[in-house]
């Protein structure tokens, strides 16, 4: 059952199509990744979806809802990551995710959502006081304040450290247990292969392709596909995380 059909939907600025004919089915429960090189469309498709762009032609239904005609319902379903410099720098983080769970009319319970990303220990702390990968963290915290339906992370692990990065996908696969929706954007291929039960990948505006991660793979290898060089066993990142251990390091 898709909880989101995005069908065939357009944007158009300047005369110039930043999205032509895009189609996207996002199944309830699952991990969908939205890839593409810089300038596929990706992010004004986001967009969107998430009401903050009007949509040209085509359609969008969340959960039975379209978006166009009621955006403000699609709202309240939804949860965007935000970028940790979008907070206040003067609240903690338990006060930010009260004054959110405020904009929504919710009363929120702010160390079990720290809980649910682990951050507890934080709760008294600023924005400003927090790892990388820690801020991270919090942006989804924040993105789960109104119980949302459909989660989007947009490249949620970028600038983090191997050992941050793998923490944050364990974060990421349990929000997704406990019933949560998930579309997400990447530049790692390695991340959507473990995050994934199916990869978009767009490219000029529309999406080229839209399956499981591994049918992609053999879809590739069945049409002759072969490699310069054979893959080896393990890469630079194996080493560095055999090296220096995987458990994560946070002050």
């Amino acid at each position: 059952m898709s909880l989101l059909d995005v069908r065939s939907i357009s944007k158009s600025f300047r005369g110039l199509k930043a999205v032509a004919d895009a189609s996207l089915e996002v199944p309830q429960g699952g991990i969908v990744a939205l890839i593409g090189p810089n300038g596929a469309g990706k992010t004004t498709t986001l967009e969107m979806i998430e009401t903050l762009r009007s949509i040209d032609s085509g359609s969008v239904i969340l959960d039975g809802i379209d978006v166009s005609r009621e955006p403000q319902k699609v709202k309240r379903l939804i949860g965007v990551q935000l970028q940790s410099s979008s907070f206040f720098d003067k609240l903690t983080l338990t006060e930010l995710l009260l004054l959110f769970g405020e904009l929504y009319s919710r009363q929120v319970d702010p160390i079990k959502l720290l809980q649910e990303v682990e951050l507890k220990e934080k709760a008294k702390s600023y924005v400003a006081e927090l790892s990388g990968g820690q801020k991270q963290r919090f942006s989804i915290a924040a993105a789960l304040v109104n119980d949302p339906v459909l989660l989007f992370l947009d490249e949620p692990t970028t600038g983090l450290d191997p050992q941050a990065r793998r923490h944050l996908w364990g974060v990421i696969k349990r929000i997704r247990s406990e019933g949560k929706t998930i579309v997400l954007t990447t530049h790692y291929m390695e991340e959507a292969e473990e995050l994934c039960d199916r990869v978009a990948i767009m490219d000029r505006g529309t999406i080229i392709a839209n399956a499981p991660p591994q049918q992609l793979v053999n879809t590739l290898v069945s049409n002759g596909f072969t490699k310069d060089r054979i893959e080896r066993l393990a890469n630079l990142e194996d080493v560095f995380l055999s090296l220096t251990g995987h458990s994560l390091r946070e002050e």
